[in-house]
Order: C-alpha cells, then structure tokens, then sequence
C-alpha cells in the first residue's frame, strides 16, 4: 500500500488508514474506533500464565511520503541511508505448537502498521521442534504457510530465521524425537566441565555422526532445509528474500559459554569453555595426539573461572602472566575456535547450496559478545568460540568462511553503545562491532544488524542510526520484535520517529512548493497506543 502525500495524498491516505481501522481524519490527525480491539495473548505460554495482552490498535503510525521523480523540475534527491532495509521481527511465538498462526488479528494490524510506516518487511523465526516436532521427516508447515500468505498480502518482504535451536525462556523446544534421542545418548549435548548439559541445541562434535536414528544432524538439518525450499516455493525470491541459517545457541555461530542467565544487577562473568562431551573430548583427543602432546588432549584448561567470575579470579585469563598466552593455551585455542568454525562451514554450505537457485539470500549470525573485551585476553570472546585477544583477530577466518560460502553477517548489538556499559565489565561493543566490520569490508562481506536489547537500550534508536550511516555499510537491520512492548506507548511512538527519521527524504525548502510542503506536514498521525494487561 502507497500513500501519497502529492496531489490526491489526502483521499489516498485516509483510504488507507480506514484500513487500518482508523475513523476518519481530522485536522491532519486520524482518529480511531475504540472497538478496534486485538488480542495478544492466544499463546498457550502466555495462557497459563494467566495473563491476556490486549492491544488497542492506535498505534502512532507516520506515513511515508512517496517520492516523486522531480518537484519543480528537478530531483528530490538525497536520503539520510542508502539501500539499508529496515526489518521487524515476529513474536517468537507467532506459530503455536498446533501449528496454527497464535495472535493472528493482532499480527494482521501489525503488519498494516509497519506496511504503512515504510518498513520494507518481517523476520519470522521458524521453530525445528514446532515444524518436525513428532518424528524425523515428518514435517508440519501449514501455520507458517498461513503466515506468510499473510505478510504477502500486506504487501512486505518476509525474512525466515531456520531455528536449528530451543529457548527455555521462551519455551521453545527442541523436537520430541530428538529430546528422546538425547535421553538415552546424552553424548548429543554440549558438556561443561561440571558435566552439566547444555540441552537447547546439539553439540557441534556430532554434526557428521549419525546419532538421530542413523542420520547426522547435518543430514536431517539439510532435508529440512529441502522440505522448507519445496514447500514455500511460490514465496521464494518473491515474498521470502532472505534466510538465517540456525548456527547454534539462540542461532547463533557460537558455543553455550553462559549457560546461566545473569541477574540483572550483576556483571556478567567470563562463561566456560564447552567441550566436556565425551565426542568433543574424543576430538580434541586425537588432536592433541597428531600434534605430539597427548596430555594436552585430556580437557580444558584446568585452571579457567567458571561461568560467573571475573578474568582475574582465576590463572588463566590474568592480563599479566596469565596461561593464556602459553603453548598449551594456543593449542587450545586454535582447536577449539577451528571446531566452531568448521561447523559454520558445514552449516553455510549447506544452506548456500539448498538456497542457490531460489533468488534468496543467506546469511548467518555471529555474537557481539563485547563484555571483557578491554582486557588483554578477551575471555568471553574465547570461551565463545572466537580466538580473539588484543594481539590476534579472531574474526578473520570467520568472515573469510562466510565469504567462502556467498553468505552475509548478522551482527546483534547494533544498539549498544560503550557509554552505557559498567565500567566494571571493560566492556566495549562499538569497539568490536568496528573490528568484525573491518574484517568482513577486507574480505567482502556484507553486514547486516539488529538490536539486542528487547526494552531498549539507553540512547539504542540513537545508536543503531549511527550505524546505518555513513560509511558503516548495512545491508539489512531487522528490529526486535512485535509484541505487546513494540506496540506500547512507552515504545511504539519513539520507533514510529526512528522509522520516519531513517525514510524521510532530505528536502530543500525551494524544491517543495510551500502548500504541499503544509500537506505533508499535516499528515503526521497522532500517537495513542494503549496496551491493556488484564487478569484472564
């Protein structure tokens, strides 16, 4: 839906929002039916949890203006971005365990909404234990096709997150034949040196072992990707633009170093390394052997914190004269970072072959893990996966890997800024966002963001425009995500200001005749979101 603000923009545009709802315009302002009333709470989760979201679609909605060729015979030209696709993401539970579309007259609003605001489209997580949830090749699409139909229809480009990936926090989880499988084999998950198990996605040592009922989790991830492409094949290049490939925890290429959630008012600790299961130890076995030190193969390091402490409470990350620096440490290391690594390379390669001929593009997430990252060992960038440490870039062969594989980067973390970090945790996430970027323009891979702060970061819309600006190159930034918050009045307006501000073209004063200039004003709606939490 257009909505021009030349011309005949007025009928145009309260066509549209009567669409939406809205009753009539006055004034330049649209007011709304108060019987426009959409449900957010029809997710089992939420249900038991006796809670109802109720929506009152009022939302504070800027129309975009439609750009002409030329006012007054010349160029309306320069716009604050150049080709940076902006992105909102789903509720996470957009699709329930019965495979029907959960908050369907909320999301439909919604997408009208963002439709109408100028955002280009959606990101849909697509859940493995939701589609193949009761047994291996037995795949349920049909909610997720009703979604899309749905974005389709409103007029938005869809991006699909695979999620290869459980969330306990959202109770999201793996598929019932796999939970099965990791009952009687838990060799499938990844072990900390406690022994306890990280059970929310498989552990990379057995990507090419045939541990679910004689397939390699690369071979059903694969067959699920083929399943997904046959299915949604009148979507694909069309409608579905883009898609994430599942990496690991929370999607991302990076192993489960800080499996306990962190208090709000505490630092977040250095996290541990994970390869405690018994095929990861087999592994790092027989590498430790090859390479003519069998002791070194026998574990991790032995003298590392564990998940909440500081570098300093422990030898090995110490910045001065700490073990990390030693022969057995850059074994370690190394072995370790390549491991990861090289399950990214199986994963991209996988995706970017199944994905080649659909006119999508892949891409694949890497973590702003940004905590400790001023002192001398980056521990929580080690314990993660990525071998970076003030004297060695980590992330070179990780972007040289996705450039291998045609694939582009989603970095988290584009709202963050180091002012509004504790000085306590060293951390710096603008420091890190522009050392992956240096690595991924000297190896040619595009960049694409999001934000990582649910409830909004101090100073985050700020921050994210200071990303997608100037030189730093954006290819997509996906915002997250709809739900009761997103439509809030404490949230919604303020990104309502943040989308008009990345969209509005740059006008001279005599490049727009003086009454459109009025018009164009004149059509800035008015904000009243109302989200009422109400006893079920």
């Amino acid at each position: 839906m257009e909505v021009s603000m030349i011309g005949s923009s007025q009928v145009k545009t309260e066509l549209a929002y009567r669409e939406l709802g809205f009753c009539n315009l006055k004034g330049g302002k649209a007011v709304i039916s108060s019987k426009n009333r959409v449900c957010f709470g029809r997710s089992t989760g939420w249900r038991k949890s006796g809670i109802r979201f109720t929506l009152r679609a009022t939302a504070a909605i800027q129309s975009e203006p439609l750009r002409s060729d030329s006012v007054s015979g010349r160029s309306r030209i320069s716009k604050s971005r150049d080709n940076v696709r902006l992105f909102v993401g789903l509720p996470l539970d957009s699709i329930s365990d019965c495979n029907a579309v959960n908050h369907a007259r909320a999301i439909a609003a919604g997408l009208k909404a963002l439709k109408l605001l100028g955002v280009e489209g959606v990101e849909l997580p697509v859940w493995w234990g939701t589609v193949e949830k009761e047994a291996m090749g037995k795949y349920e699409w049909s909610g997720y096709l009703a979604l899309a139909e749905m974005v389709q229809n409103a007029g938005l480009k869809l991006h699909v997150s695979l999620c290869f990936h459980a969330s306990k926090q959202h109770k999201l989880s793996l598929p019932e034949w796999v939970s099965r499988i990791g009952e009687s084999e838990p060799g499938i998950f990844f072990n900390d040196r406690a022994g306890q198990q990280y059970k929310e996605c498989l552990s990379l040592a057995v990507d090419d072992l045939p541990v679910l009922d004689g397939k390699t989790p690369v071979q059903v991830y694969h067959e699920f990707c083929e399943s997904f492409k046959s299915s949604f094949s009148s979507f694909m290049g069309s409608t579905i633009t883009g898609i994430s490939m599942g990496l690991g925890p929370d999607g991302e290429l990076r192993y489960p170093s800080h499996q306990r959630l962190v208090k709000s008012n505490k630092i977040t600790g250095v996290g541990e390394f994970q390869c405690y299961d018994k095929n990861m130890l087999s592994i790092l076995k027989q590498h430790a052997e090859a390479n003519g030190n069998p002791l070194w193969g026998l574990g991790g390091p032995h003298d590392a914190p564990t998940y909440d402490e500081s570098p300093n409470s422990n030898n090995f990350f110490r910045d001065h004269g700490g073990s990390w620096e030693s022969p057995y440490a850059d074994f370690f290391l190394s072995w370790y970072s390549n491991q990861l690594i090289s399950h990214g390379e199986r994963l991209l390669s996988l995706a970017s072959s199944t994905f080649s001929e659909t006119a999508t593009t892949v891409y694949g997430k890497v973590p702003l893990i940004h905590s400790w990252y001023k002192t001398q060992s980056h521990p929580s960038e080690l314990t993660a996966g990525y071998y970076n440490t003030a004297t060695r870039d980590g992330y070179e062969a990780v972007t040289e890997m996705f450039a291998r594989n045609s694939c582009k980067l989603m970095l988290p973390g584009m709202d963050l800024s180091d002012e509004h970090q504790p000085h306590e945790s060293l951390s710096s996430p603008e420091l890190l966002l522009a050392q992956i970027r240096t690595a991924c323009r000297k190896h040619g891979v595009e960049v694409s963001g999001l934000n990582l702060s649910a409830t909004g970061a101090p100073g985050g819309f700020e921050q994210i425009k200071k990303n997608l600006v100037g030189d730093n190159v954006v290819d997509l930034f996906i915002y997250q995500r709809m739900g009761a918050y997103f439509f809030s009045p404490e949230h919604f307006p303020s990104f309502t200001k943040f989308v008009r501000s990345l969209n509005q073209s740059e006008l001279h004063s005599d490049d727009l005749p003086e009454e459109k200039e009025e018009a164009a004003d004149s059509l800035l709606v008015s904000s009243d979101s109302v989200v009422h939490m109400q006893e079920a």
